[in-house]
């Protein structure tokens, strides 16, 4: 005779963590990388993504994000509006299967930039917003790791040829990070303001970066 007690109850099991909306979405970019782990950048669900973009684009650090303020379904109603566009896309970018950065991409013939330099066949402008580094956390090199990843994807993976971005020029950090990362500053320039029934975007003066597909990979050139 068993000496098990049997109380007529079904063993209890530990309550596994609901997965997250984002673990079976298909990527359109994944790469490993050695020492750092693996990156996916999946198409951001406005409204299944909203949680965490919402938080992200509240804190005071993302205040040149432009979003400080608006509520999660203000946040959900402009990425679903993007979703529309076949020129802007924003994305989630998950590293081991935590998400890292808010991703978007855009045709600057599309944009408002356009209005600022002359366009060339070729180029795609990103923004990058990345998530809160964890108290305390020292990670050196980690964000430049990641945009090799990012300009993996926009350069090789979307066979671009240059790359352009438009940090507020006050956003030291955001203009920095990318002159480390090789970008070529342009110049000063003042976005127009865009008043649209979908869209508003305030004037915003902005710093214009440039990268080629030959100054980020140079490896490629012998291809």
């Amino acid at each position: 005779m068993s000496d098990a007690h049997d109380d007529g109850q079904a063993p209890q099991h530990p309550r596994q963590a609901p997965r997250p909306p984002y673990a079976s979405r298909e990527a359109v970019h994944e790469q490993q990388v050695d020492g750092f782990g693996t990156v996916r950048i999946l198409p951001l669900d406005a409204r299944a993504d909203a949680g965490v973009i919402h938080r992200w684009v509240s804190e005071e650090r993302a205040v040149f994000w432009g979003m400080t303020g608006l509520t999660e379904e203000q946040v959900t109603e402009i990425y679903a509006h993007m979703a529309t566009l076949d020129t802007h896309h924003a994305f989630l970018v998950v590293k081991d299967d935590e998400p890292v950065a808010l991703f978007q991409t855009y045709e600057p013939s599309a944009d408002r930039v356009s209005e600022c330099y002359p366009v060339e066949p070729g180029d795609i402008g990103m923004h990058l917003l990345l998530a809160p580094a964890a108290p305390g956390a020292a990670r050196p090199g980690w964000t430049s790791r990641l945009l090799t990843v990012l300009l993996s994807y926009v350069l090789l993976g979307l066979d671009r040829a240059r790359v352009v971005v438009d940090p507020d020029v006050r956003n030291d950090k955001a203009i920095a990070r990318f002159r480390r990362q090789g970008f070529t500053p342009g110049p000063v320039v003042t976005l127009p303001e865009v008043d649209l029934p979908d869209v508003y975007l305030p004037e915003k003066k902005a710093q214009l970066s440039f990268l080629t597909r030959e100054a980020a990979f140079p490896a490629e050139r012998s291809r």
